[in-house]
């Protein structure tokens, strides 16, 4: 029988758990018997999420980190491990978006800060939650790094953000070949357009005009759909997938959408 009790017990910390994408994966993870960190710069929002855990009977702790500082994150891992005695994953999710412009247009402060979190704060993930997992033993380790349809696919006016998806890309496949031989798989989840608070008031005919533009079937993502995913590839159902970009994105990533007319549109009535 396919389910997920290999995840029950698990410590997990999630790292831009305090809203969106990052939130959905800390309740999903606690809904199924993990042990969840919740991290994030939001400290209101983060502690937020722990009680909502908690609320439900799952298992959670808040940490305040700021992902582009290393000692913050060591703190983060450090945290996790004296709380739980042991580390098995890390989702690193947090990140920050940016404006839309030519590439000439952006500032070289506005690239650096912009790679120091998305790219350099994903590194520094991974440098410390591999090391606390293997010096704690798991048997279950696994990484998750939260990355980007941009960071498969080229996009005209996204050139910082493109920039460091990608590397967050090429971080999870090096770093998939150099864990690979002590079963820790790391894989990456490329997310395409959900419905999180970054829409934030707009009403929901506008919201429904840009899911017709930027999906092809039509509607947003829910966020809960990154949280299952990323439920899968922690749990033992997932332990040979490793080194791997998984788009999830309705099929925007595969090519032009074409209208044509159907010769027998009457199979859908």
């Amino acid at each position: 029988m396919t389910d997920f009790s290999s995840v029950k017990g698990k410590v997990a910390i999630v790292t831009g758990a305090a809203d969106g994408l990052g939130k959905a994966i800390a309740l999903c993870y606690a809904e199924n018997g993990m042990q969840v960190v919740v991290s994030d710069i939001n400290v209101e929002k983060g502690q937020q999420v722990v009680e909502e855990i908690k609320s439900k009977g799952g298992e959670a702790h808040f940490y305040q980190t700021d992902i582009s500082k290393e000692d913050e994150v060591k703190g983060l891992v450090d945290f996790a491990v004296a709380t739980y005695g042991r580390l098995d994953g890390l989702v690193n999710n947090a990140g920050i978006a940016a404006e839309s412009r030519p590439t000439h247009e952006f500032s070289v402060a506005e690239f650096d800060r912009l790679m120091a979190i998305d790219l350099r704060g994903v590194f520094l993930g991974i440098k410390f939650a591999v090391e606390a997992i293997l010096k704690t033993k798991s048997s279950g380790g696994f990484i998750i790094n939260v990355a980007s349809q941009a960071g498969v696919l080229g996009n005209s006016s996204m050139a910082t953000y493109a920039s460091a998806k990608h590397g967050v890309v090429g971080l999870t496949k090096s770093a998939a070949l150099d864990y690979a031989p002590y079963n820790i798989p790391v894989n990456a989840i490329c997310p395409g357009t959900f419905r999180t608070s970054i829409w934030g008031q707009a009403p929901e005919e506008v919201i429904s005009q840009y899911a017709k533009i930027l999906s092809p079937n039509g509607r947003l993502g829910d966020p809960k759909e990154i949280g299952h995913l990323a439920l899968f590839l922690a749990s033992d159902l997932a332990r040979y997938i490793s080194g791997s970009a998984i788009l999830i994105d309705a099929a925007s990533h595969a090519g032009k959408v074409t209208p044509v007319q159907w010769a027998h549109p009457e199979i859908l009535e």
